[in-house]
């Protein structure tokens, strides 16, 4: 596949939105799609918000964090790509149409670039990294006694007890080893993710549109495939039925439950928000918009054990048990190629390798990566034009291996 050259696609050369108001062929709008076309993707992954409806992340009132700083020069760090070409941070980084990225060693950040229309202060759309917070808040409530993750999924949805959901337990959806039918293939037009989409508000719908208008209506028509437990299977449907537990169980909405546990706990900079379906739930499978500065605070807090900013703001055990990961065998099912020896575990991707990096991961190239061997957090933005991240992972890891390296020397 042929992409097109990344300096060409940067959304302020392009000019999107620019201007009062912008001409006609620079509008980018929910109504007609054009928010999720490439390139306009680098302009609508920064600005959510202006595109659909939201739902709050109080960063609270308390003092900030600080985030120290000890730069480095890294763009040169140099490794071979998958091909055995030769290549260089700042080389991974346009390739894979990076929008921010920002770079910790031993707590303090040592590298932090924005490109095109990227701010610190601008949230951007983490994808399915969002996985990753719904499933370490579900973690949170299990160790607190709140949520029984061995119990089963209809103790706390009853509405699901017809659905695929039926017989499975809350462990089985947060190691997402559930047997739904549900495709995520993107690139199939008749996929159910687009399905699951238009219910949530994530795509229009035409006029004469029968079909779910929730994601909790969505999510009670799904049937079973197969058998729960099996195999590990990658399907956003059971992070949405996390959410849903995870409110049940807390009673409090995914918004208020992230903001008062661990946003303003952290000491953040800036509200983050989620999306949300046309009743005000938050799409908990991909929904999250936060800034790479409050992010990287986040995956600063998982390296330290849940520690940060003078106090413990998530139990160490929770940590611990996502850094243990799930059954590689299982995962080993799913067929991912370059993830090999990898498992999941709470929404989280744990590589079991020497480093025992494990990460939070979203479509187009968003991440959150944790190596605690090097001591070295990297958060990333990007609007890479193929949604899975297949088409970058290879040149990514490479990049990362080698900086983590750098930095250890």
């Amino acid at each position: 596949m042929t992409l097109p050259d990344p300096a060409t696609t940067d959304p302020k050369t392009l000019a999107w939105m620019q201007g009062f108001p912008p001409p006609a062929d620079k509008i980018i709008q929910f109504a007609n799609g054009s928010n999720y076309q490439f390139p306009k993707t680098r302009w609508a992954f920064s600005h959510g918000r202006e595109l659909g409806p939201t739902a709050n992340v109080w960063h609270g009132n308390g003092h900030v964090s600080v985030l120290a700083s000890a730069p480095r020069e890294l763009d040169g760090v140099a490794f071979q790509d998958e091909h055995g070409k030769d290549a260089t941070w700042a080389s991974m980084l346009n390739t894979t149409y990076t929008d921010s990225v920002l770079v910790m060693h031993k707590g303090k950040v040592v590298y932090e670039k924005y490109f095109g229309i990227t701010t610190p202060y601008l949230p951007h759309i983490a994808m399915s990294v969002t996985k990753s917070f719904v499933g370490t808040m579900a973690a949170m409530l299990a160790v607190e006694g709140k949520l029984d993750p061995s119990a089963l999924v209809t103790k706390y949805v009853p509405e699901l007890k017809d659905s695929a959901y039926g017989d499975a337990t809350v462990r089985q959806v947060m190691d997402m080893t559930i047997g739904v039918k549900y495709s995520e293939a993107y690139a199939d037009p008749k996929a159910e993710i687009w399905d699951y989409a238009r219910a949530g508000g994530l795509l229009p719908i035409a006029a004469d549109y029968q079909g779910p208008r929730t994601y909790y209506d969505f999510l009670t028509k799904l049937q079973k495939e197969g058998e729960h437990d099996v195999g590990f299977a990658y399907k956003t449907v059971n992070a949405e039925v996390l959410g849903w537990i995870v409110r049940r169980a807390s009673g409090k909405s995914l918004s208020d439950l992230m903001s008062e546990r661990i946003w303003q706990k952290l000491g953040t900079e800036n509200d983050a928000y989620f999306s949300v379906d046309r009743i005000g739930t938050e799409q908990g499978g991909g929904g999250l918009n936060l800034t790479l500065r409050d992010m990287a605070r986040f995956g600063e807090m998982m390296r330290l054990n849940g520690e940060y900013n003078h106090q413990q703001v998530i139990s160490a055990a929770v940590v611990q048990e996502i850094r243990q990961g799930g059954d590689p065998a299982k995962f080993v099912k799913a067929g991912y190629p370059l993830l090999s020896g990898y498992s999941y575990k709470d929404m989280w991707w744990v590589s079991h390798n020497a480093h025992q990096t494990y990460e939070a991961r979203g479509i187009h190239g968003q991440r959150i990566y944790i190596d605690p061997v090097a001591e070295m957090v990297i958060v990333k933005f990007s609007s890479h034009p193929v949604a899975a991240n297949g088409a970058s992972d290879a040149i990514t890891y490479r990049a990362f291996s080698a900086v983590a390296n750098h930095l250890m020397k």
